[in-house]
Order: structure tokens, then C-alpha cells, then sequence
């Protein structure tokens, strides 16, 4: 007997329609024989209706009490898929992060999970009951509520797999699988039947929404078996892999374009290039839990440097409210930053060991007339920062260089 543990997202919940389309989903994996924990996201734009009630209120809640409004998103779907599901004949439970053992380092706002205790689970699912966990939060290290930083509940699912020593965890999403692009702005993007961990974790931190970085981490850590399918079809989605099971073909070749338009770029002028500079930027940035990416220091001139970084536009006010004192502790000349920058970037295992990959991206941007702000490269990913009205384009341009407009796997 196959134990899953089966994800579904907010688009997959946003209507009373689709909640029962999934609940029959559920219900046929259940008459197929096999055993289910399911975690579930907030329905529809809950968290955005939230967050936008919450602005109303006040400028900036404290940190606390917006965990405890934002896990209600997910505790509402929680409750009605588990209600659903009782009505078509499947015993079902409604449970919190907590209840579902899920503990956190506490952190409101962006928590790690730090470990699950099964138990609650392994009883629900032995007493023939199916667990409908909330996604997206824990249990904090004071016994408060908190969450686990957005898009998330996907994180909660493949670490409850994980727990439970789940056959696979299959994320269920508005889309058919992993797309060499988002088909929204490229059109003629292919999805893949499979794609390589690694792989899927740098498009994730690259600005794909499918999957979080997080969860992808887990995933690979364990070696847990994840697809990523579309809750309104039954057409097979796309496998998350070992390296090994494709090496032959993603071999030199690029696999994928990622974007992102959630940029904001902040640049600390005119400091003393010296040993420590950086680190007393970034330390109190690494201490808030916020990401860091592109990040780029300038040629000391006359003993005085630039180095700049991009965070989410959501971490920005919060980025410089801690840059601006070290700044001014650094003798920094000042601080400037800017929403108005986009990522692209081109992934796939191999990139690093192809030549001319780097000089095929630069030259077809150059042809479309798009200007390079910065370059950041991994060993298989190249990055590069544009304006945000040139990132549609650039994603455009970059599919049709690197041959993804036709079927590919």
C-alpha cells in the first residue's frame, strides 16, 4: 500500500467547485488503495485580502499578530476540505500545524521547521482517517502560532512526507507541471516530464512560483520522489529527479529560462575597502532570515567601493532600515536602492563545463537591445539583472536562442 502525502495550492481551493473537484481527487486516490495526509494552502488571494485588512489597521502589525492572522488562511481550507470529504463518505480531520506536530526555531514571519513529531499523524492515518494539515505554519518555541514565510505549505508538505516516511509527495498547482518558462509571458513553453533537483531549486530561487526553495531542499536532502501535477487534469505532470536520471540528456544544455520581477536592488556608495566590510553589511541582514541574491562590489577606486545586493521588494524597508546605521558606522558615502530591476537567468546541468553558453545569452540580449545591470552565474545557472520592463522580452529572446520552443524532456 503506497503512502502519499498530496499537496494542493490556493488556486487549487479558490472556489466551493474547486474544493469538491479536489476532494473527489482525493477520494479516488483513497478507492485506488492508498493512504493520504494532505496539506493544503490558504483559498484563492486569502493571504493578500489579509495582509491588505491587516495594512488597514496599521502601517507596519507587529510581527506576532500578523502570524496569527495569516494562519487562518489555511485553517479555513483545512476545515472546509476536511468537512468535504466527510460528506462524500471519507472520514477526515482538520488539523494545525501544531496539532500536526510541526515545530519551528519561532521565527514570526519567515520560521524554519526545526522537526515534526509524527504521532498525531500516523494515528489519524492508521485509525483509516485522512489528516488535512494546514500548510504554511508551526509551532513557534514559546508555544506561539507562526508561519513559515509565503508560498510555503508546499515546505510543510514534502517535510510531513518526509516525516512519514511518505512513498512521495505530489504537488498539486493551476499548472501541468515544470515549464522551460512561465507560459504566461513565453508562450511557447514545454512542460517536462522530468527535471533534476538541482535544477528545480535554482528555478525556484530564480522567481518559479510552483515549487519553494525550501521544499526543493527537503526534497533533495532525503531524496523524496516529488510531482508536480495540475489539480484539474489528469495528465501526467513532471517528476523531480536524482541528476543521475538524466544526466545523458540535460548534458551542456540549457533546460530552462526563470524570472523575476520581485527585485529590489540596494547599493551601500563610497566605503573603505577593507577586510570585514562585508560581513558587517550582510551579518545583521543573515540574523532577519533575509535572502540575499546578486550580489555585486565594485573596483576599489581611490580606496573606496560600492557593493550592492538584491532582497524581495517585500524585504526592502526592512533591508534598509538595518543597512542605513551600518552604513553610517562604515562611514559610507549613502545608500540608494531601486524597485525598478528584474532577473533572468538560464538553468540547466552543464552550463558551466559548455563553452560560449555565457556569450550566446549576452549576444542575443545585446541583439534585442536589452542592457545588462549586473551578472551573477552558479555552476548551473547565469543570472542577469535588466529593468523590469525589459525581463518579459529578455525571457522571450533566451527561450528561442537556446532551441526550448520545440517538445523537450
Amino acid at each position: 500500500m503506497t503512502l502519499i502525502v498530496q499537496k494542493f495550492g490556493g488556486s487549487s481551493l479558490a472556489t466551493r467547485e474547486r474544493i469538491r473537484a479536489v476532494a473527489d481527487r482525493i477520494h479516488d486516490s483513497l478507492s485506488a488503495g492508498d493512504k493520504l495526509a494532505v496539506v493544503v494552502s490558504a483559498m484563492g488571494d486569502t493571504t493578500d485580502d489579509l495582509t491588505e485588512a491587516a495594512g488597514r489597521i496599521s502601517a507596519r502589525p507587529p510581527e506576532r499578530e500578523m502570524d496569527v492572522l495569516l494562519s487562518t488562511g489555511e485553517l479555513v481550507s483545512a476545515a472546509l476540505m476536511s468537512m468535504t470529504l466527510n460528506e462524500l463518505g471519507r472520514d477526515a480531520v482538520a488539523l494545525s500545524g501544531p496539532q500536526a506536530g510541526i515545530r519551528t526555531d519561532g521565527r514570526f514571519g519567515r520560521a524554519r521547521i526545526t522537526e515534526i513529531i509524527p504521532a498525531r499523524l500516523l494515528q489519524e492515518i492508521e485509525a483509516g482517517r485522512v489528516p488535512v494539515v494546514a500548510g504554511f505554519q508551526g509551532l513557534g518555541l514559546d508555544g506561539d502560532l507562526v508561519t513559515l514565510a509565503r508560498g510555503t505549505s508546499d515546505t510543510s508538505a514534502v517535510a510531513v512526507a518526509v516525516a512519514l516516511a511518505a512513498d512521495k509527495c505530489e504537488i498539486y498547482t493551476d499548472v501541468e507541471g515544470i515549464f522551460t518558462a512561465d507560459p504566461r509571458i513565453v508562450s511557447c513553453a514545454q512542460k517536462l516530464d522530468l527535471i533534476v533537483y538541482e535544477e528545480m531549486l535554482e528555478m525556484a530561487k530564480l522567481g518559479a512560483r510552483v515549487m519553494h526553495p525550501r521544499a526543493v531542499e527537503i526534497a533533495e536532502h532525503f531524496s523524496l520522489p516529488v510531482m508536480v501535477r495540475s489539480s484539474f487534469s489528469d495528465n501526467a505532470g513532471t517528476e523531480i529527479v536524482d541528476e543521475s536520471a538524466i544526466q545523458i540528456e540535460t548534458m551542456q544544455r540549457v533546460r530552462a529560462i526563470a524570472h523575476d520581477m520581485d527585485v529590489a536592488r540596494v547599493t551601500v556608495r563610497g566605503v573603505s575597502d577593507r577586510p570585514g566590510l562585508a560581513n558587517a553589511v550582510f551579518e545583521p541582514l543573515a540574523t532577519r532570515h533575509i535572502n540575499i541574491d546578486v550580489i555585486v562590489q565594485n573596483v576599489s577606486d581611490g580606496g573606496k567601493t560600492d557593493i550592492s545586493f538584491t532582497v524581495s521588494e517585500n524585504d526592502l524597508d526592512t533591508t534598509l532600515d538595518l543597512v542605513r546605521p551600518v552604513a553610517a558606522e562604515i562611514g559610507a558615502h549613502d545608500v540608494v536602492s531601486s524597485a525598478q530591476l528584474g532577473k533572468v537567468s538560464i538553468v540547466g546541468v552543464g552550463i558551466q563545463s559548455t563553452p560560449g553558453i555565457a556569450a550566446r545569452m549576452f549576444g542575443s540580449l545585446a541583439s534585442a537591445g536589452i542592457n545588462i545591470v549586473s551578472i551573477t552565474t552558479s555552476e548551473i545557472r547565469i543570472t542577469c539583472l535588466v529593468d523590469k520592463n525589459d525581463v518579459a522580452q529578455a525571457a522571450v529572446v533566451l527561450h528561442t536562442e537556446f532551441g526550448l520552443d520545440e517538445p523537450t524532456k
